[in-house]
């Protein structure tokens, strides 16, 4: 109070305390700065803010977006490498599979050829076999009516009467030889 006081008597003013004209004009722009910024500065704050924030917001969004593609990639891709592990699997069995069946079919087919040489071989042998024995057949009658015909002294160059002789001879060694022998 002491410097109302003072205000009052004349004596100089104090330089701390304002004039009161300079309080209600400070007031008063203040109040109308204060509007202002109300009115249009702080919105435009307020909206850049809000930008921003949905700019952070979209970008943390779109980055949840992309990993969550990312791994649903990422499980795509290891779900076709297993697909391709097992197919590459399953055909290397079925490749085994085929390999064993063309070797069994490859060691039946090459069973029965051999078993068809061996048949033929055997066929020829018994050809052979009896083409032999009817030249040795021939040969034994020839050599046998000239050996008889020597002995007997007569001839026996008839035809019918050669073949009686040699098949009698045939015969009676056939019963001779013991059983087996002449055959094979």
């Amino acid at each position: 109070m002491t410097w109302l006081l003072a205000a009052e008597e004349g004596a100089e003013p104090n330089p701390l305390v304002p004039h009161t004209v300079e309080i209600i004009l400070g007031l008063v722009v203040f109040g109308i700065l204060f509007f202002i910024v109300q009115k249009y500065v702080a919105p435009r704050f307020e909206k850049a803010f809000a930008d921003r924030t949905a700019a952070i917001e979209g970008g943390m969004k779109q980055a949840e977006e992309a990993q969550a593609e990312a791994k649903a990639a990422l499980e795509q891709y290891q779900q076709q490498l297993s697909e391709a592990r097992h197919e590459a699997s399953r055909i290397r069995e079925e490749a085994r599979e085929q390999g064993a069946a063309i070797i069994v079919e490859l060691r039946e087919q090459a069973q029965a050829e051999s078993q068809r040489i061996v048949g033929q071989a055997h066929a020829q042998i018994e050809a052979e076999r009896q083409q032999a024995m009817n030249q040795l057949r021939t040969e034994i009658g020839t050599l046998s009516t000239q050996l008889a015909s020597r002995i007997v002294g007569e001839s026996l160059e008839d035809e019918a009467r050669q073949r009686r002789v040699v098949e009698r001879f045939l015969a009676e060694l056939e019963e001779q030889a013991p059983e087996g022998a002449g055959t094979r």
